[in-house]
């Protein structure tokens, strides 16, 4: 008789989480400038709302799946295809898919669309807290632009809330970039080189 042995592989895969948060980072970054009247129109904004926003997002949250974190996965993915319909949705005001869908825009639809991410941002920002205290106060701003977004789409009070989204938008980015160097850092040099706060410990 021949004896079988067994043999276990196990496959390792970097923490795509800098990789994420750079795209989030960025995105943020650029796209707050144009809020802020800091920068003019969208042209420039588009193509670094499809790569980081989107791409960027998205490549984290194939990675994180491979992790098996489920909620790293969602965040970047939802906010990843986030991303993508916000560009589509500007090139269509743009009119670059033609006159036709330029001339039939309902704002108020993206309103809708950024009340569901607002509520979806909310149960995240819960989970969160048992991560780290950077990426709550990421989710916490995220929120805060949600809300900012989907109260100016549907036309209450819009010089207030579209202020307010673009500042949350530009903390964001700040954090963001922070939450990046942490990652990327603390787990080149193998040890707390920039703090990130302990989870909440509050539901597990």
């Amino acid at each position: 008789m021949t004896s079988q042995e067994k043999q276990s592989v196990q496959i390792v895969t970097a923490d795509p989480s800098g990789i994420g948060l750079f795209g989030l980072a960025i995105v943020t970054l650029v796209a707050s400038s144009q809020k802020l009247g800091l920068t003019t129109g969208l042209s420039y904004v588009i193509p670094w709302a499809i790569f980081l926003g989107a791409i960027a997002q998205i490549f984290a949250a194939v990675q994180d799946a491979k992790h098996n974190n489920t909620f790293g996965m969602t965040a970047f993915g939802a906010y990843g295809f986030f991303w993508l319909g916000v560009a589509s949705s500007w090139l269509m005001k743009m009119g670059a898919f033609g006159p036709i869908l330029a001339a039939d825009i309902d704002g108020k639809q993206l309103g809708f669309a950024f009340l569901g991410y607002l509520i979806f941002t909310l149960f995240m920002t819960i989970g969160a807290m048992e991560t780290n205290k950077v990426l709550f106060i990421i989710f916490v701003l995220i929120d805060f632009l949600f809300l900012g977004l989907t109260l100016d789409a549907f036309g209450v009070a819009p010089h207030v809330f579209h202020t307010m989204a673009a500042y949350a938008e530009m903390s964001i980015a700040i954090v963001s970039l922070y939450g990046c160097g942490a990652s990327v850092l603390n787990a080149h040099f193998g040890r707390r080189f920039l703090p990130i706060g302990a989870p909440f410990g509050i539901f597990k």
